[in-house]
């Protein structure tokens, strides 16, 4: 009975070892597949978390050029209406020097609607432009209707002096002067400058 024993024993061992051994492999494969999951969750996490910031920054670049397209079509707007502005008020001066009382009221009329056009591209202006950019419009704006006060002053005075219109051509120099600063402000803004320096 003893080799019975022995015998049993032996194939006890040999079942425990053989299913020790396959809950052993079991249990590694088990870990191993954990490891693999776990891999493949931080690895999805990572994937998420970098598509999350080229999201973000490529919604980031998308306002940027939104904001840029914006500005560039107030520019243009501003540039263009500041510019009409000037050619009414020196077509008035024209016409006052030449004392062409026929041609006053028509240009009278198309600097005030020249007038009125650009006070609307600067109220936009005030709220999309940058500080640096807006104190230039500012100073332009401020010139050009200063030159348009002296414009309606000398109408309703009837036929300006010489030396009024002297002094009013004068201030449309100063207005085409900053005019000029105004547009080289809104193309450094906008990096057109730069772009053309590379």
């Amino acid at each position: 009975m003893g080799q019975t024993w022995g015998a049993l024993a032996v194939a006890v061992v040999g079942v425990i070892g053989t299913l020790g051994a396959a809950l052993l492999t079991q249990s590694r494969a088990d870990r191993l597949k954990r490891h693999e999951l776990e891999a493949t969750a931080r690895q999805q996490r990572e994937d998420r978390a970098h598509a999350e910031q080229v999201r973000q920054q490529e919604t980031r670049l998308t306002a940027r050029r939104e904001l840029t397209d914006l500005r560039r079509a107030c520019y243009i707007s501003l540039n263009t209406t500041a510019r009409q502005y000037q050619t009414a008020q020196i077509n008035l001066m024209h016409v006052l020097r030449a004392r062409d009382d026929a041609e006053t009221q028509a240009c009278a009329e198309q600097l005030e609607a020249r007038r009125l056009v650009l006070r609307d591209s600067y109220a936009e202006a005030q709220m999309i432009v940058p500080g640096a950019v807006l104190a230039d419009a500012r100073a332009t704006n401020h010139q050009l209707n200063k030159t348009y006060g002296l414009l309606k002053r000398m109408m309703a005075g009837g036929h300006p002096s010489t030396s009024e219109l002297d002094a009013l051509e004068i201030e449309t120099e100063m207005s085409w002067a900053l005019l000029s600063d105004l547009r080289a402000a809104m193309r450094h803004d906008l990096g057109v400058d730069d772009a053309s320096e590379e």
